[in-house]
């Protein structure tokens, strides 16, 4: 943990406007109704308005609407949220790993002096290893990968052979990159193996959680863009696209060949069949599943709204007869538009 930071120092650093005491030292972030003395706390939700009364807090960050509703010493910022990360960021640096390579580390390519390769990782032939790259303990890097400067992958990540990972990216541990996707054709009753040839190509400032899967292409490349952010426990399959920007939470499965566009959300549990393409700014709710192309922005949802069960089944039971009801709707409207016909004629 960081030793403090004065207010007006944070403010210079990050942005803002500062209205108080800047002089006034926080050393860690807490919520509304948690934090005490030492501790800055935000309001990004209106509906924790009255929690900004009530805060022992040091300091507040606040967006401006709500700037005259406490006299703590303030931070203004129009996005008091991302404001929040950041300071969290500051006073929470991650812990520094020794430079240079562990005696027990295999490696089989050149790597820049910046880098740190942790205790029992394998480094592969003709690997390109950026400069202050992090490797913890575990990690596995196969022949002819590619990782960025300033990378940072936690232990027992596995990158297969032929893999590219950009600049800044953060890969959780237990992450594997580049494992086969899963391809096999039918032959007498029988599974024959499609060799999986293509990559996984990652851009810059990427971040995947752990115990996620990214397969390698069968034979185009799966394409992770920049700044793209995935959640732990995630199937992403081969020649999947996801475009800059994007974000998944976490268990979302998406199968392969599916081409998802920028700025793109998929809430946790979240299932994409393959073959399908996402527009940008396409928002899917969490536990939906989509099996169509959403070829315009927006919202989409397709889970069942919770309810008590009883009344789930119920609902459920007459959900199931809904066909038929349009069936006999229908009929009923053939059959009274006749009649209708019928006693026109006759008044005619």
């Amino acid at each position: 943990m960081h030793g403090g930071l004065r207010l007006d120092e944070i403010v210079a650093r990050l942005g803002g406007a500062l209205e108080g005491d800047g002089s006034v030292v926080v050393t860690q972030v807490g919520t509304l109704a948690s934090a005490g003395a030492g501790q800055i706390a935000f309001l990004a939700n209106p509906k924790y308005r009255q929690q900004l009364h009530a805060t022992r807090a040091s300091a507040v960050i606040v967006p401006p609407q709500f700037a005259a509703e406490t006299t703590l010493p303030r931070i203004i910022h129009p996005n008091p949220y991302a404001c929040y990360a950041r300071v969290v960021a500051l006073l929470n640096p991650a812990p520094a790993r020794p430079r240079g390579v562990h005696a027990s580390a295999v490696v089989h390519s050149p790597v820049p002096a910046s880098a740190s390769i942790g205790e029992h990782v394998t480094i592969g032939e003709r690997v390109t290893i950026g400069e202050n790259v992090t490797l913890y303990p575990g990690c596995v890097i196969d022949d002819g990968v590619c990782i960025g400067d300033d990378s940072l992958l936690y232990p027992n990540v596995v990158v297969y052979r032929d893999c590219v990972i950009g600049k800044r990216a953060v890969i959780q541990a237990g992450a594997v990159i580049g494992g086969d996707g899963f391809g096999f054709a039918q032959e007498n009753g029988q599974w024959v193996k499609i060799p999986q040839i293509g990559r996984v190509l990652i851009g810059d400032d990427v971040e995947i959680g752990a115990n996620t899967s990214i397969d390698r292409g069968a034979l185009d490349d799966t394409v992770i863009g920049n700044d793209v952010k995935i959640d732990n426990q995630i199937q992403i399959a081969h020649n999947v696209t996801i475009g800059d920007h994007s974000a998944l939470a976490g268990c979302v499965g998406i199968a392969g060949s599916t081409r998802i566009g920028r700025r793109c959300t998929v809430g946790g549990a979240g299932m994409i069949i393959g073959h399908l393409e996402l527009a940008d700014d396409v928002h899917v709710s969490a536990g939906s599943l989509v099996t169509k192309s959403l070829r315009r922005a927006g919202q989409y949802t397709s889970i069942f709204p919770l309810e008590a069960h009883d009344d789930w089944l119920r609902n459920a039971a007459q959900i199931k007869r809904l066909a038929t009801l349009a069936e006999r709707i229908s009929a009923l409207e053939r059959t009274l538009g006749e009649r209708t016909e019928e006693r026109t004629e006759k008044e005619s």
